[in-house]
């Protein structure tokens, strides 16, 4: 008698729970939310908000902040930045771990088992631009302290190595047809992602690292850089918030800021 007692309030609150599921995905209009958001690179909570009082003009602001949760926990609404959503699935940017990444990451921890570092190839640039560059690095970003002793390190492993270098240098020394290294200080609090148990680059990062840096990437200057900008708007999700703190850390935030505002329709 207790087991069938227990079966039932069981079934019971199942049933409780998938009716309370029903009634509040009917509240959360989400067929007309894509419909209506659809074609928005980006919207506000203030727009959710609006939308939502169509149908209950009484709608206390709580319940929309608790809508917008849900949609998000749903994969309906993506968050974008503070107060910024777009429609759909989060498009995260993987970049490629090549065999040589991982060589470097695996020597870097094995001789300096306490360094923070962050470690990228340029080629992940091919992605985004139109002309395709010859010529790549694998960026190795240590903290400063550590960027001497970095470097000579991976010279003594037989690679050809630059630390800060210029454009002059990279003109005359850069070997051709050869990946080389390039060491440089790691920015504190710059947004990076573990993949596969290596510490590498955001794409928040790379838009910018390229913004701030015309000598390592001067084949991304000019013309090439707004197609890349805009090739990362359209293919993946950017947490603008994140951009901007680091563009802030590396005393260029106005500038980044102005420049994106300056690429006609890469954010709305």
């Amino acid at each position: 008698m207790a087991v069938c007692l227990f079966c039932c309030r069981n079934i019971v609150l199942y049933i409780y729970r998938k009716l309370n599921k029903d009634i509040a995905t009917i509240k959360l209009h989400i067929d007309a939310l894509k419909e209506r958001f659809k074609d928005e690179k980006s919207f506000r909570i203030i727009d959710v908000a609006a939308f939502y009082r169509e149908y209950e003009p009484n709608l206390k602001q709580n319940t929309i902040h608790w809508r917008i949760y849900a949609l998000v926990q749903m994969g309906i609404l993506n968050r974008i930045g503070r107060g910024k959503f777009e429609i759909g699935e989060r498009k995260n940017y993987i970049p490629e771990i090549s065999s040589k990444l991982k060589t470097i990451d695996s020597k870097l921890k094995k001789n300096f088992p306490y360094l923070k570092f962050c470690i990228w190839q340029t080629s992940a640039l091919n992605e985004f631009m139109l002309h395709q560059s010859g010529n790549f690095y694998v960026l190795v970003e240590v903290d400063k302290e550590a960027t001497q002793s970095v470097f000579y390190f991976l010279k003594e492993t037989n690679h050809s190595v630059f630390i800060d270098p210029t454009n002059d240098l990279l003109d005359k020394y850069l070997p051709f047809n050869k990946v080389s290294l390039i060491v440089k200080p790691l920015v504190t609090e710059a947004p990076i992602q573990n993949i596969k148990g290596i510490n590498t680059t955001s794409l928040e990062k790379i838009l910018v690292d390229i913004f701030c840096d015309d000598v390592i990437f001067s084949a991304q200057q000019g013309s090439e850089m707004r197609t890349i900008f805009k090739e990362a708007f359209s293919k993946y999700t950017i947490n603008e918030n994140r951009m901007f703190r680091y563009a802030d850390r590396r005393g260029k935030k106005e500038n980044f800021k102005d420049y994106l505002n300056s690429i006609t329709n890469l954010r709305q």
